[in-house]
């Protein structure tokens, strides 16, 4: 496997790894406000 022994494919799979963890962690946020609701009442000013 060559295409492993070069820097930027290190770099793509290190971001592309980034994105992923940050997506589940997005959507574990989002599931979890849509399940609880918003805890602080909206001001309408």
């Amino acid at each position: 496997m060559a295409l492993l022994n070069m820097d930027g494919a290190w770099i793509a799979i290190g971001i592309s790894a980034l994105f992923i963890v940050a997506g589940v962690v997005m959507h574990r946020v989002f599931v979890n406000i849509l399940k609880n609701g918003s805890q602080e009442p909206i001001q309408n000013d």
